[in-house]
């Protein structure tokens, strides 16, 4: 008899994680908006969503993890 895959689970670690970047994004942009100091040559707000939206990813492959265990 054949088995099917369970069904990942998502705790409430798990939303919690999904939902940082999402936060950070729409919540803590009007903070981070600065010109002032440039990171990497870029104004500061620029530089904070690129940065989320790099590291994104890792709190989705975190997630994943977390539901897959």
């Amino acid at each position: 008899m054949d088995r099917e895959p369970a069904e990942p689970r998502h705790d409430a670690g798990s939303i919690v994680l999904a939902l940082i970047p999402a936060i950070a994004l729409t919540i803590g942009i009007p903070f981070a908006n600065r010109l002032d100091p440039r990171v990497a040559g870029l104004p500061f707000l620029l530089a904070y969503i690129v940065f989320w939206i790099l590291v994104t990813p890792a709190f989705m492959w975190a997630v994943y993890k977390r539901g897959r265990a």
